[in-house]
């Protein structure tokens, strides 16, 4: 774990709850530079608005968030982060290509007014080559499977380069092999890049042996630690039918 790695995603005390209803009871938590940190949590646990929260589109009641060590509000460098949202529905009449959508990626680092140049190629053909869809990148994107679809919305995310790399759900039915090299990926992002991953997933069997450490959140942090302390205690990370193991339910 990259403990001297500066922390770029922090989280301090944040309190937050719909219509009086509480979903966060003072989260606190981190991610530093090269970490590889996996949120986990049952349906309803805060996940996605703690996700909110920290990129800044919904404000807590309170505590504080900080997105490169300013309020994640008022982030003007977009492109430092790349964020993949739960695989979305593909229209079937979008006519863009894996090139077009991968080359989209570049946009709000170069600005919309600027022309690619050599390095916006150059990121793409590698953003390509990571997630292997190089062969592909003049297919449609609608024509691709799910596996493939969700592999050309990271590279879309990686062709920014950028230093923080968050997933919502990324591997959520794709099939095995998707996720194994869904995991190079990621392992490409973080040794090669030093960029910061968080990935909030049910299915951590692909990226267990990679990950520096994982957060289980229930309304509040209820572990913050490294794999290896759940493995002893017997638990298991790999792919579930349902949800999230049991444990997580007596977790306290």
């Amino acid at each position: 774990m990259p403990l001297d790695g500066e922390p770029i995603l922090v989280a301090n005390d944040i309190v937050f709850a719909y219509n009086g209803t509480p979903v966060l009871d003072g989260v606190s938590m981190q991610v530093r530079r090269g970490e590889f940190v996996a949120l986990v949590g049952p349906n309803g646990s805060g996940k996605s608005t703690l996700l909110r929260i920290l990129l800044g589109i919904l404000q807590p009641r309170s505590g504080s968030a900080t997105l490169f060590g300013a309020d994640p509000r008022r982030t003007t460098q977009r492109w430092r982060i790349g964020y993949v949202p739960q695989r979305p529905f593909v229209a079937q009449d979008l006519p863009a290509t894996v090139d077009e959508l991968v080359s989209a990626g570049r946009l709000a680092r170069r600005g919309w007014w600027r022309r690619p140049g050599a390095a916006d190629r150059a990121a793409v053909e590698h953003a390509l080559g990571d997630v292997a869809l190089s062969h592909l990148r003049y297919r449609r994107v609608r024509e691709l499977s799910g596996g493939e679809q969700q592999r050309a919305l990271i590279a879309k995310a990686l062709a920014a380069d950028p230093e923080l790399l968050i997933l919502d759900e990324p591997t959520a039915g794709v099939d095995a092999e998707s996720q194994r090299q869904f995991r190079d990926v990621l392992r490409t992002a973080v040794h090669e890049h030093n960029a910061a991953v968080l990935l909030v997933s049910h299915e951590l069997g692909a990226v267990a042996d990679d990950l520096d450490r994982i957060i289980v959140l229930k309304r509040r942090v209820l572990f913050d630690g490294p794999p290896h302390t759940l493995a002893e205690r017997g638990v298991s990370l790999g792919v579930h039918s349902d949800d999230l193991p049991l444990w997580l339910e007596g977790l306290r």
